[in-house]
């Protein structure tokens, strides 16, 4: 009866940390009382084999202790809070690019960027990258992670590049076979991103009629493999695209499609399911995206025609607001309280929500960003729509600061670093500007490769970038290091 009279709640599987005492294994686990998340050590009954926390030697004095001091008692355990790279130690936000739009999640590089570069300009090394794919650069210390698929022969891998010299380290299969019949022209087989914890390697790939996630360690070695969901999109064959996404010990993955579309996380360590949500039965590409907002994590996702937050220790869903489209494949960003969203089709639109439970919409045009996400800064919101229009809009509000036509068409997403947006366009066209309000200001236009669709990853003053050329009257990819 301890657990229920405490009012915790069991949320994720054993896990082991570092504590002033020896190492122990601990769970997760929340107070309904006072809405907060700890961990503690746990114990098994011997009879029921109910699991029970251990937060003090004293059952009696542990009661006492929550019921009198509540949050204020907590002493050496954790809140569960986002803290994005700061929640892996081995991670720095300075000098990687661990998963999808870097370490604050949001597309915003810490240090700068070249900002006058090309195929021979300011380039220290660029190799040809095997087979075919739209995932972007994933940057942790000296080490550059990519993956591709062998079309022809039905191949997932993963990549591995020496982040000094460019040099191919190592390349794992990780699937053959089993690849969907169609997929659309934009997407390709390997199109989410890798993510990394600084120990660890997760990929996702889709492949037959399932999405599956493959844990890895730096070197290319299998750690685990796991079925994540059942995938069979029929009604819209446009195949599979959305990016693993870490938060705290769990790896977060979707699969959207016309029937069993579900959210699940599962431990980082082990592979072991922690929790699974379902979500509409509607095809949708975007990757999920977590950001502490509004006073609490919130685990954010477009698409099916609805803005939708969950809480991503336990994926119940906190507050939805109607709005988007049905198909979206941008990533959610925010200003403050006010999360932003763009698709996508059906219909196009761009809206803005108050992130606070009340499921408002600020404000809303009818303005498309499909495939590429936004990005936001200074309190306003810029957008390079699918035909090459780029928007700033203020985000309180949604006036139009300025509009200004460059070209089309688009799919990459933007990253901030050095005081400057870098945002390209599917020619190779690599737009740079400053984030001004009142009007745009370019100070760059670069031409890198012939073929862009991936976004670049900023960190160390390096910008790295999954590009593709014609070589011999063939496309062949490249992976540049600009710096």
């Amino acid at each position: 009866m301890f657990p229920r009279r405490v009012g915790l709640v069991k949320l994720g599987p054993p896990y082991t940390r570092f504590t002033a005492a020896p190492i122990v294994a601990e769970r997760l686990w929340r107070n309904r009382r006072y809405s907060y998340d700890l961990y503690a050590p746990f114990t098994t009954h011997a009879s029921t084999r109910q699991v029970l926390p251990m937060i003090n030697a004293s059952p009696l004095r542990s009661i006492l202790l929550f019921l009198l001091l509540g949050p204020f008692a907590m002493g050496s355990v954790a809140f569960a809070q986002e803290k994005g790279v700061a929640d892996f130690p081995q991670l720095s936000a300075e000098n990687d690019w661990p998963w999808w739009r870097g370490p604050q999640r949001n597309g915003i590089a810490v240090g700068k960027a070249p900002i006058q570069f090309g195929d021979s300009q300011n380039v220290k090394w660029k190799v040809p990258v095997p087979g075919r794919g739209h995932s972007s650069p994933i940057v942790v210390g000296n080490k550059i992670f990519l993956t591709s698929a062998d079309e022809a022969q039905q191949i997932h891998a993963a990549l591995c590049f020496d982040r000094t010299t460019g040099k191919q380290l190592w390349q794992t299969e990780i699937s053959r076979g089993g690849f969907p019949d169609d997929n659309h022209a934009k997407n390709t087989e390997a199109t989410p991103s890798v993510a990394c914890d600084g120990e660890r390697l997760f990929v996702t790939f889709y492949h037959h009629e399932q999405v599956q996630a493959t844990a890895l360690d730096l070197n290319g070695k299998k750690l685990w493999q796991k079925f994540v969901g059942d995938f069979h999109p029929q009604r819209y064959e446009y195949g599979y695209a959305p990016s693993p996404i870490l938060y705290q010990n769990t790896v977060i993955i979707a699969g959207e499609w016309e029937k069993t579309s579900f959210l699940a996380a599962f431990d980082r360590a082990s592979g072991a399911e922690v929790w699974r949500t379902k979500r509409p039965s509607s095809i949708s590409f975007s990757t999920p995206v977590i950001g502490h907002i509004a006073g609490k994590d919130q685990l954010l996702l477009s698409g099916s025609q609805q803005i939708a937050s969950y809480d991503p220790a336990t994926g119940k869903p906190l507050w939805t607001a109607a709005g988007c489209a049905a198909a979206t494949c941008g990533t959610i960003v925010w200003d403050g309280d006010i999360v932003f969203a763009s698709g996508g089709y059906p219909q196009s639109e761009t809206i803005a929500v108050k992130a606070d439970g009340s499921g408002q919409v600020v404000w809303k045009n009818n303005q498309k960003c499909y495939e590429q996400s936004m990005i936001t800064t200074g309190g306003h919101l810029y957008a390079l729509t699918d035909n090459g229009i780029l928007f700033c809009w203020r985000a309180s509000d949604g006036q139009e600061m300025w509009k200004q036509r460059l070209k089309g068409p688009v799919s990459s997403s933007p990253v901030l670093a050095g005081g400057h947006i870098y945002w390209a366009n599917e020619l190779g066209t690599h737009y740079v500007f400053k984030p001004n309000p009142e009007r745009l200001e370019i100070v760059a236009e670069n031409q890198l490769g012939r073929d862009s669709f991936a976004s670049p990853a900023i960190c160390g003053g390096q910008m790295f970038h999954r590009t593709a050329m014609q070589v011999g009257g063939k496309r062949q990819e490249f992976l540049f290091c600009l710096e």
